[in-house]
């Protein structure tokens, strides 16, 4: 074990940061306003009585760039925590199916799932998780049958009061932190460096959504709105469910 040096931390995170600002900048730029009108519910709208186009545009980008930007920003951890690990552990990104991180560490083969908050699935995506966590185990047992396999599904924040899952464990926010760099402060300690030059990418990535918010308005202005600038609900709902 290598005891965890920040600035080696700060430096990856200064350094990779960007990736996750411009694959959000990129779902903006290639949002399209069929593509979401399709996915949402054209009743719910109108139960709400919402009559503006603005605000149902505002209501469909919102909720998917927030759905959106948990998935980026959660791909993104997984690769620090596996950055962070192997610095500490010698740990890899596994080539197992479903695993996400393998390290060894006193005669034991960790192998973790790597998920952004404590209430990431239902539960047939838990069993798969399970399965997946039984299926790397045969198969690191098959090179080797005296390996000791210890399965874990890490959370990048959250709390949780029962770690021990039977078949695995569950280790949330600090824990998570703490197994994977064996600091009991990093989980506070990346967060300073998380908003290098935040200010200067949210500026851009406003400038966009306000273009976006712009044309999308216009395009479902023109397709479905009526000439007195009503919404159209019964076109909508046919352009959303009809056959």
């Amino acid at each position: 074990m290598t005891p965890i040096d920040m600035n080696t931390v700060e430096k990856y995170v200064s350094d990779n940061i960007g990736i996750f600002h411009e694959k959000r900048l990129d779902r903006i730029k290639n949002l399209r306003l069929n593509n979401i009108l399709r996915k949402k519910n054209p009743y719910l709208f109108r139960a709400k009585n919402v009559q503006t186009s603005e605000e149902i545009i505002r209501s469909l980008t919102s909720a998917y760039l927030s759905s959106s930007e948990e998935g980026i920003f959660g791909d993104w951890l997984e690769g620090l925590a596996v950055f962070i690990n192997n610095k500490v552990y010698g740990g890899w990104k596994s080539g197992i199916q479903g695993i996400d991180l393998e390290f060894d560490w006193r005669g034991v083969r960790y192998i973790v799932v790597i998920k952004s908050g404590p209430n990431w699935g239902n539960s047939s995506q838990i069993a798969r998780m399970r399965t997946e966590f039984l299926q790397a185990k045969r198969t690191l047992r098959t090179s080797n049958s005296q390996l000791t396999v210890t399965a874990v599904n890490g959370c990048c924040y959250g709390k949780n009061s029962n770690p021990d899952r039977g078949d695995y464990y569950k280790y949330c926010g600090q824990r998570f932190w703490r197994f994977i760099s064996g600091s009991e402060d990093l989980y506070t300690s990346i967060i300073e460096p998380l908003g290098y030059k935040a200010r200067e990418r949210n500026r851009e990535f406003a400038a966009e959504y306000a273009k976006m918010i712009n044309r999308f308005s216009r395009d479902f202005m023109e397709d479905f709105c009526a000439s007195d600038g009503a919404i159209d609900w019964p076109k909508l709902v046919k352009f959303n469910s009809g056959k």
